[in-house]
């Protein structure tokens, strides 16, 4: 893989937005060939378009992009003569293609029936989703670009390192796990969104046992149970995804503009754990799917 390809999966990994760099003509002599790239960070530059004052106008010019709100890709033009300290005496267009990181952040707990639908929901998006399972074998083979799959045997701890601003959509197998993920979540006012799957009834209960524990009630109103748009019926696991990644577009949208997000409880009606009508569909009061 080309050194740009690994830079510029660098800068996605650590959300740090990027400029790649690219020679696009090159007429007469010049330090580089067309189609030689650079990509350049507010930090650092990897890869080079051929060094001297056209390489070092180009960072120049893709920091100012950086430090601005550019996205659409910028041609500009360079002259290798007096004015820019360079005798080459050929002439370099340059593309500018600014690279900024998805604004959406999902940190989805569980690997199951639901979770796996709802990962092939988020990754045609321009969203990040970090999908955490206790269980390694639970991921499939492979996952969408924009997913980051992580094994770790005490989810909870993942919370602690969630920037500010993402989501948090818990569906895992174990009950247990799901409470000591809300636990963890809820307290964390700077994340927009905690999302429970099951029913009324195990956000009742949960809310009981979170205030039990000594969570504030201002955090534990904050829980969201059932989760999905109001009125997205259906218990087949794409049916709920379908239903959840349109409230999270939902939240997306109410962040990005500053208002607040949907209040707890608004999401879809959901089957109850003991209810025999989950018989042969997903049950929301665990993420698996119901024996028939």
């Amino acid at each position: 893989m080309a050194a740009w390809l690994h830079a510029l999966q660098a800068a996605e990994a650590a959300c740090e937005p990027a400029v790649l760099v690219t020679l696009l003509t090159a007429r007469g002599s010049t330090p580089r060939e067309a189609g030689c790239k650079m990509v350049v960070t507010a930090a650092g530059t990897d890869g080079t378009i051929g060094g001297g004052n056209l390489e070092f106008q180009c960072i120049g010019h893709a920091r100012s992009l950086l430090a601005g709100d550019a996205a659409a890709p910028v041609v500009r033009e360079f002259p290798l003569g007096p004015a820019l300290g360079q005798c080459c005496g050929g002439h370099a267009s340059v593309l500018f293609e600014t690279l900024r990181p998805a604004g959406f952040h999902l940190a989805l707990f569980g690997a199951g029936h639901v979770g796996r639908a709802l990962v092939s929901v988020l990754g045609t998006l321009a969203c990040r989703v970090t999908w955490i399972d206790p269980r390694p074998q639970a991921f499939p083979a492979a996952v969408p670009g924009n997913v980051a799959a992580v094994s770790d045997a005490a989810p909870a701890a993942r919370i602690a390192d969630l920037p500010a601003g993402a989501c948090v959509l818990v569906m895992t197998h174990d009950h247990a796990l799901d409470f000591e993920i809300v636990a963890a979540a809820l307290p964390r006012f700077d994340l927009p969104f905690v999302g429970l799957i099951g029913s009324e009834t195990k956000r009742a209960r949960f809310a009981s046992r979170l205030q039990r524990a000594g969570l504030a009630e201002a955090a534990v109103r904050r829980l969201v149970c059932p989760i999905g748009v109001p009125g997205a019926g259906g218990k087949a696991p794409a049916e709920i995804a379908i239903a959840a990644a349109a409230q999270l577009l939902q939240i997306r949208d109410a962040v990005a503009s500053a208002s607040a997000p949907p209040p707890p409880r608004s999401g879809r009606v959901a089957p109850d754990a003991a209810c025999a009508g989950c018989a042969g569909g997903t049950c929301q009061a665990t993420e698996e799917a119901v024996p028939r």
